[in-house]
């Protein structure tokens, strides 16, 4: 079954139910400014087409703009040259780009782009996911009913025994998903308590979330308390610098900046004024979308 969808004012394409077929592109993204300065690379337009691939594998893994072969087998660059049929060199200068860009971040060798949800239709893509999700159960349970019925029926001991066991599985389930809601929340609570010079955050978005997962297999609670105390003691990072850049949460928890601010990279120093000094000081406060 097919259907025409309108979202937020885009309209989208056909869309099976059980599949994604399309993503949202801007029509602007011609003229994005960090597209301009990619095309002005070597290979420049190979690396920006590089780029709507890797969208289009986005929305056909339909994860929450993570991409990768399956989620135990992620895109090594030479799988990316095959699938897009682009030389392996100009693969591995646009993956350094997108990072250097703040388009991509690579978690656990997964590739996952940075504002998927902002412009993608998240609710749409969640619906056909659900979809799946709920036609893969009632395959699976349908398989256990037969299965069941071919067994030994007489054995309600055994039957009972394994609906016991799926109750346990299923309230550890909600239990670990609960726990993980409240760990969240709290690093949230954290920041808006000790940055209240920087934005606040109002919503913890499935991005957010997987930084933050992404984050604690490094580092504790008391790194975050760290880092959000480091931050809100630097004036670099609220403000005094030559390009009145602030930075935000989303900044703050990615992988290299929590380590440069524990690191106390951006503490104020005595006399000197706070500039940005690097090329990726200036890229870290790009806040386009790309």
């Amino acid at each position: 079954m097919a259907s025409l969808a309108a979202i937020n004012g885009t309209t989208w394409g056909v869309v099976q139910v059980a599949d994604v077929k399309w993503i949202k592109l801007a029509t602007g993204l011609p003229d994005n400014k960090k597209i301009k300065q990619i095309r002005r690379l070597p290979e420049g337009d190979t690396i920006a087409l590089m780029w709507v691939f890797l969208m289009c594998l986005a929305g056909e893994t339909n994860d929450d703009g993570m991409v990768y072969f399956t989620p135990e087998i992620p895109f090594t660059e030479e799988m990316l040259a095959d699938q897009f049929a682009i030389d392996i060199n100009t693969i591995r200068l646009g993956l350094t780009t997108f990072q250097r860009f703040g388009m991509i971040e690579i978690v656990d060798d997964i590739i996952c782009l940075s504002s998927w949800e902002k412009w993608q239709a998240v609710d749409r893509l969640s619906e056909i996911r659900e979809y799946n999700r709920l036609a893969k159960q009632k395959s699976r349970a349908k398989q256990k009913a037969l299965q069941s019925t071919s067994e030994d029926v007489n054995d309600k001991s055994m039957t009972s025994q394994r609906c016991h066991d799926t109750d346990k599985e299923e309230d550890k389930d909600k239990e670990e998903d609960k726990k993980e809601r409240i760990d969240y929340q709290l690093i949230a609570d954290m920041y808006n308590r000790l940055c209240p010079s920087f934005p606040s955050i109002r919503s913890l978005s499935e991005s957010r979330k997987k930084a933050i997962k992404a984050r604690m297999k490094t580092y504790t609670l008391d790194d975050f308390q760290k880092v959000f105390e480091n931050a809100e003691a630097s004036s670099f990072l609220k403000g005094s610098n030559n390009r009145n850049w602030t930075a935000n949460f989303d900044w703050l928890i990615k992988d290299a900046n929590m380590a440069k601010v524990l690191d106390g990279n951006y503490a104020d120093k005595t006399g000197k004024p706070a500039t940005a000094t690097t090329s990726e000081d200036y890229y870290s406060g790009d806040q386009l979308p790309w």
